[in-house]
């Protein structure tokens, strides 16, 4: 007999790579919500809508949704997502001591409502952001992540996290991510991660190291985070050149415990070349005669001389990307300005048998392991999708994470260790 699914909704879903990854395994997304704050034509939600269907998928701004009233998003096993990564610094109310206020339309509040008001709160949390977050901002490094921290421990979650390049373990993309997964303190797996040695939770028995298995380790930092969420935002790591945090870690009963991992994965990999399309690729992806030299200058090692705001004059220097792209490797992390024809330092140039060119929206697709034209939708162009793949995650790791949880949860006696 088939297991329960457990219910998903799924916060900031782009064009759904969260639920491309879960769906899977034992999830059903019961809710979603996608909304781009600056633009009149919602592309991803409509994409989002047209591969999973509109039902139970909300487009408007999630802090109006959460403001209004957050039982409104139906009750849930797990709430997922990609959160902006912004400034998450908190200052009191002046009428009401307690009364915490994060920055307007930081997207990190909204999900901190939904845990905080909701009746049946999510059991567990699975979400994603740019690794930055664990050192930001440079003048009290660590700060943000101490923030999210400490409002999840006060909430009654336990958290797991660890920062993942997806090529380490054989995928077609060098894209570095922090993910982490979140109990509540009502869960077994709560009471399991209470009761474990927290650096073998770490490395051996957690679930990100199921999904994503790290060479062992013993050396373990324990952090302590001190006060309150305004108390955090003032003082922590005030004169820290580095962030406590290291890549690999957990926060439970406010205290953490973080250590340096190495990714112990040797199977297959898959490089850049597998994922060509061969001989269908249409003219306007070639690399103009004319735009040879811009390509080469952008690409290349240079020193120019800029001027800062009040009239400093500097020297700024970059080097040289490799070029074009190597096709034995996985490929360089697709950023946002990926699409459309201008020269660019960051865009991919491939040498195929019919010349240099950029990489098409298929390809750029299977770099973050989403099937063949999941964002092909008449009105959207090439540059909008490739835009949504800087935006989106790789699919493989939400899957193996997702698979890694789900057995976790489903493990039912607390491990005597």
């Amino acid at each position: 007999m088939e297991s329960k699914k457990m219910k998903v909704a799924e916060l900031f879903a782009g064009v759904g790579g969260f639920r491309l990854g879960l769906e899977k395994s034992n999830y059903e997304v019961v809710w979603s919500n996608q909304w781009e704050p600056s633009t009149k034509m919602q592309h991803a939600s409509k994409v989002y809508e047209e591969r999973f269907g509109k039902e139970n998928h909300s487009n408007e701004d999630i802090n109006e949704v959460v403001t209004r009233n957050v039982e409104d998003i139906p009750d849930h096993d797990l709430l997922v997502g990609g959160f902006p990564c912004q400034d998450y610094s908190v200052a009191t109310t002046l009428h009401n001591s307690k009364g915490l206020k994060g920055k307007k339309g930081v997207l990190w509040w909204s999900i901190h409502k939904i845990l905080e008001n909701k009746k049946n709160k999510p059991k567990y949390l699975f979400l994603e952001n740019v690794d930055r977050l664990l050192k930001s901002p440079a003048k009290q490094r660590g700060r943000d992540f101490a923030v999210m921290l400490q409002s999840l421990n006060e909430l009654g979650y336990a958290v797991e996290w660890r920062v993942i390049n997806a090529a380490e373990y054989g995928m077609p993309q060098r894209r570095r991510r922090v993910f982490f997964i979140g109990y509540h303190k009502s869960t077994e797996v709560y009471k399991r991660l209470e009761k474990s040695k927290k650096i073998n939770w770490l490395t051996d028995e957690g679930t990100i190291a199921n999904a994503f298995p790290v060479a062992k380790t013993n050396s373990i930092q324990e952090v302590e985070i001190k006060g309150n969420l305004v108390e955090i935002t003032n003082n922590f790591n005030k004169n820290g050149k580095l962030s406590p945090f290291k890549n690999t870690g957990l926060l439970i009963k406010g205290k953490v415990y973080t250590t340096k991992t190495e990714p112990n994965y040797d199977g297959e990999k898959t490089v850049l070349a597998d994922v060509l399309q061969n001989g269908e690729v249409t003219p306007e992806f070639f690399i103009d005669e004319k735009d040879k030299n811009k390509w080469e200058y952008l690409k290349g090692a240079k020193t120019i001389e800029r001027k800062s705001p009040d009239g400093f004059v500097y020297k700024y220097s970059e080097g040289g990307m490799i070029y074009p792209d190597a096709l034995d490797n996985a490929s360089r992390t697709i950023i946002t300005g990926e699409g459309g024809k201008s020269p660019s330092r960051f865009k991919h140039v491939i040498v195929s048998d019919r010349g240099l060119r950029r990489l098409t929206p298929i390809e750029l697709e299977r770099l973050n392991m989403f099937p063949d034209n999941h964002t092909k939708l008449d009105g959207i162009t090439d540059t909008k999708r490739a835009f949504f793949m800087g935006n989106a995650l790789v699919v493989g790791v939400i899957e193996k994470i997702g698979s890694a949880l789900y057995k976790q949860i489903k493990t039912k006696k607390t491990k005597a260790t």
